[in-house]
């Protein structure tokens, strides 16, 4: 290494030390500082090695950037591009790749040994939900005082949910004893990018029936008038017959 290479690689890590970054978006038209680059054109051909002036004459012939995209090459390798639409279009693709990330859930329901046939059914219902939104289910059974003797109680209530929810999880920690606890994770059959995208699809599928169909709900309010009207005239008449008939 030259003691000149040395010298502003060591400038670059005081910088750093001292509060700076480095830049990480890439050098274009007059900021590249090369005599020569390999150029690209604007749909990807191969123009070849030509002097930097020449490049920027291009790029100003084609009112385009010239911008660097391997600056370790040698000589390092320049395209002509919008580079303002380039941008715009990086960033909303990694807009949507945030959008389509997928992050894993733990949910959490907690139920008694003894609980109430309703009081199942609606936690059986919100652990339907979860696991169709693909995320994974924790299951608590909280034992008190003389039930704490029989955690049989709580293994039973768990084998009969993951049963109740086979068709959609499956038990990925068995159940088992954590003080007062007993505990069980269910974990889904279809993956969360997969539920994620299943659920825009319904989404959009509303959309479009509702937009097809704009009077629809009017429609509907006006038919159940209707069929509401001759059951009050009907039962207006129902008096008179009676009277007729005494």
């Amino acid at each position: 290494m030259s003691s000149e290479t040395y010298a502003a690689v060591r400038q670059t890590a005081v910088w750093c030390y001292r509060g700076g970054s480095i830049s990480a978006e890439p050098r274009i038209n007059d900021r590249i500082r090369v005599p020569e680059v390999r150029l690209v054109g604007p749909s990807g051909e191969q123009v070849g090695i030509v002097p930097l002036a020449k490049a920027l004459e291009l790029a100003q012939e084609y009112d385009l950037d010239l911008v660097e995209v391997a600056a370790n090459a040698r000589p390092p390798v320049c395209k002509l591009m919008d580079y303002g639409k380039f941008k715009y279009e990086s960033a909303m693709k990694a807009r949507e790749a945030r959008k389509n990330q997928a992050h894993t859930v733990i949910k959490e329901m907690k139920l008694r040994p003894k609980i109430d046939p309703h009081d199942y059914d609606t936690k059986k219902g919100h652990v339907v939900r979860f696991l169709k939104q693909g995320d994974k289910v924790k299951i608590t059974i909280m034992f008190r005082g003389r039930e704490q003797s029989r955690p049989e109680l709580g293994y039973r209530l768990l084998q009969r949910l993951a049963t109740d929810v086979e068709d959609l999880g499956f038990i990925e920690s068995n159940p088992k004893q954590d003080g007062r606890n007993m505990i069980m994770v269910l974990g889904p059959h279809k993956k969360k990018t997969e539920a994620m995208a299943e659920a825009r699809e319904a989404q959009a599928a509303r959309k479009a029936e509702a937009k097809a169909n704009p009077g629809r709900s009017q429609n509907a309010a006006e038919e159940g008038v209707a069929e509401s009207a001759p059951a009050e005239a009907e039962s207006a008449e129902t008096p008179a017959e009676a009277s007729a008939e005494a």
